[in-house]
């Protein structure tokens, strides 16, 4: 019978005091992997380390588990325990702490609808469409109509990890995962646990989360609530503020449920659904968004001996998006509604993915190759307010149309040695868009319908990647990529606003095709040192982008998306992880990015100017102290350069460091009380310029009490683990 072992989950001085009076119990430990009854009266439970970074698994960057420092492509993982110590409230807040990573605009999700949303990676010609591809568990999580992000549609406390693969993916995912592909990967089900969030905060802001979970032999399933409302805050500039101007009010309400069963040995099966309600005020009585969201998934695995691992998964989501627009005077002094829209819009898809088994030819192989399928569809309602009406005002205008999408690819792992190992990955894609079509009515009652030609096209994307350990120590990483993007129905049909600045949309627009490489080292050192230096290189052929006219169109369009020529993006990442004890970690990060439109034909004035709404420069250093018996602290300071918010480069913003505090107390039992703060020092710095300045997030304080694995047979809190980047 196993020897019993020495409680892992208690604090340093009782591991010490356990192993020096009873050394035979903890050389048992070492041994057998027994473990002793843990005893009944505990001090506040230290936690177990996570494992260490070179020996963490990771998924994404080849859809195979691969451990961290064996992955031939640069990877970033999240870990749950600095989920949990991060002083941000959202999600978008929490990925954009990477500085590779960022969203359209400085606003978060807490104050800026999903249109602003849309997640760029390395600065790669930002806007409000994501450049990079969201993935929950695998399926895609991006909007079916515009390809933005409902950031606080995604629990935070059903969350495991989150790997963010900042390099050109389409050779793997296909459309969206142009620029990379940020993962979120669900907990594991285990129970019974019950874990819950509760906090309140300054701009009278209140958020509660909870979780459940249990497992009954082969069956698990959990269930994830979550609430936040806030007032936000008052986003316009003081200097340009007027009588219309006031605090930017946001409420959502979010749930999944997810069950899960192993029907055989070989066998496994998953399902979940979720839905997910906004509502948002931009600052003013007219500016309002509001979403509706609906969607499941469901996932096979099979597991055989002799030919490999077959998985399937499925998904849908239906949904509503509306918006209301205002014209406002100069002075800001009064407001009409100037537009109301409503935007239905629905997609399902599929994927079937084939992993090998390993094959041994001059080293060893492993094949997987799948197929992925996914139709959206969507339209756009918008009833229009025109300043003056003539017989041939329009009032009413609808656009609608499908976009049918699908790839298949094959990669070859393989591993030559355990020094050098080779991807290599090629996949086509096509993908249609039809049923396009615009109906425009105007105010002598007459109408106008438009037929958009039903568009085809197709890609072939490849990558090939290496990794090669010369030294246990040292890993040196390189990479060559083709990917692409395909326009969205959002792009191709709705026109939207911002500020005073209105935008058209083109059902023209073409394809963005990327050329890329990157290249990057990785070395460790003692006292659990890691570093790292990445340098990229991408050449991004028409990419779409919000181009100024010369002359306004008959809506009042100002700018209009287009294809535009080329840029090239170039930069280098620099990152290190310094594990100084057992209590203090700290991680590092800068990106530096140069980002150049070199060829516009038709827009001379943009050759030599750097897309807009990214900065050449962005870092992050954050500092942990964690001992359980005393207190958990992590301070974060983040770093942005200045930037353009439009293509001319004429509108320019400033830079900025904000510092943010998350600390955190046991209390008794599995409670712990915590407070953070994001904007210590209420540092002032605008988010965007588009016809008026607005504000990024001001001081934002919030104080809580979390509720950890209530039912658990553990008293363990979220470890610290070794540093996740």
């Amino acid at each position: 019978m196993p020897g019993p072992r020495a409680p892992s989950r208690l604090s340093p001085a009782y591991r010490l005091a356990w192993a020096l009076l009873l050394p035979g119990v903890a050389t048992a430990q070492a041994v057998d992997g027994g473990t002793p009854p843990e005893p009944e009266a505990a001090a506040p439970a230290a936690p177990e380390p996570e494992p260490p970074r070179e020996t963490r698994t990771v998924v994404t960057a080849t859809r195979l588990p691969r451990p961290l420092r064996d992955v031939p492509a640069t990877t970033v993982v999240i870990p749950r325990a600095e989920m949990e110590r991060s002083p941000t409230l959202t999600q978008d807040a929490l990925v954009r702490t990477l500085p590779s990573a960022a969203t359209f605009r400085r606003t978060p999700s807490l104050v800026a609808d999903p249109t602003a949303q849309g997640l760029n990676l390395r600065g790669l010609a930002p806007s409000g469409v994501a450049r990079g591809l969201v993935l929950l568990d695998g399926l895609p999580f991006n909007d079916p109509y515009g390809g933005w992000v409902f950031w606080r549609a995604l629990p935070r406390l059903g969350l495991d990890r989150i790997e963010v693969v900042p390099t050109g993916g389409s050779a793997l995912y296909g459309s969206a995962a142009l620029g990379g592909v940020v993962q979120l990967f669900s907990r594991p089900i285990t129970g019974p646990v019950l874990d819950a969030d509760v906090s309140v905060g300054n701009l009278r802001t209140g958020f509660v989360a909870a979780r459940v979970a249990d497992r009954w032999g082969r069956v698990g399933a959990s269930l994830e609530v979550e609430g936040l409302t806030s007032d936000g805050y008052r986003i316009v500039s003081a200097d340009q503020r007027g009588r219309i101007d006031s605090d930017t009010p946001s409420q959502h309400v979010s749930a999944q449920a997810r069950v899960e069963a192993e029907a055989t040995d070989h066998l496994s099966l998953s399902a979940r659904a979720g839905v997910f309600r906004e509502h948002q005020n931009g600052g003013t009585q007219y500016t309002v968004a509001s979403v509706d969201l609906a969607w499941f998934a469901a996932n096979a695995r099979l597991r055989t001996d002799a030919a490999g691992t077959f998985e399937l998964g499925l998904f849908g989501r239906t949904q509503h998006f509306a918006q209301d627009r205002a014209r406002i005077t100069p002075d800001r002094n009064f407001e009409v509604r100037s537009a109301l829209q409503d935007v239905p819009a629905n997609d399902q898809g599929g994927s079937l993915v084939w992993t090998g088994p390993e094959m041994t030819l001059g080293g060893t192989h492993v094949l997987a190759a799948g197929v992925d399928v996914r139709r959206s569809n969507g339209r756009a309602d918008e009833l229009l307010f025109p300043s003056a009406y003539t017989a041939t005002t329009l009032y009413a205008r609808t656009t609608q149309g499908t976009q049918v999408s699908g790839g298949v690819f094959v990669q070859d792992l393989y591993t030559v040695s355990p020094a050098l190992e080779f991807a290599g990955t090629l996949r086509w894609d096509t993908w249609r868009n039809l049923d396009g079509r615009q109906l425009e009515s105007f105010a002598n009652g007459t109408t106008t319908v438009t037929e958009f030609d039903p568009r085809t096209a197709r890609q072939l994307s490849p990558r090939l990647a290496a990794r090669v350990r010369p030294l246990e120590w040292l890993t040196l990483r390189a990479s060559a990529y083709r990917a692409f993007r395909a326009p969205t129905l959002n792009e191709l049909y709705r026109p939207f606003q911002v500020g005073t600045v209105l935008t058209a949309a083109n059902p023209d627009l073409g394809a963005e095709r990327l050329w890329g490489t990157e290249a990057g080292v990785e070395a460790t050192g003692p006292r659990g040192l890691t570093g790292r230096v990445t340098g990229f290189w991408n050449v991004l052929d028409a990419p779409v982008t919000n181009v100024t006219l010369a002359t306004p169109l008959p809506d009042g369009s100002t700018r209009q998306r287009q294809n535009l020529g080329r840029a090239r993006v170039r930069g280098v990442e620099l990152g290190a992880d310094w594990r100084l004890s057992r209590q203090w970690a700290a991680l590092a990060a800068y990106t530096f990015v140069d980002p150049v439109v070199t060829r516009a034909p038709g827009q001379p004035d943009l050759v030599g100017r750097q897309l807009p709404q990214d900065p050449r420069h962005r870092g992050s250093l954050a500092v942990t102290f964690d001992d359980p018996s005393i207190v958990s602290v992590t301070a974060q300071l983040r770093v942005f350069g200045p930037q353009y918010e439009d293509d001319l480069n004429t509108r320019g913003m400033g830079g900025a460091a904000v510092v943010d505090l998350f600390v955190s107390r046991h209390l008794f039992w599995k409670v712990d009380a915590f407070g953070a703060v994001e904007n210590l020092f209420d540092r002032q710095y605008l988010a965007g310029r588009a016809g008026v300045d607005t504000l990024a997030p001001p001081f934002q304080a919030r104080v809580g009490l979390r509720l950890r694995d209530v039912f658990s047979e553990s008293n363990a809190r979220a470890a610290p683990g070794a540093p996740g980047r």
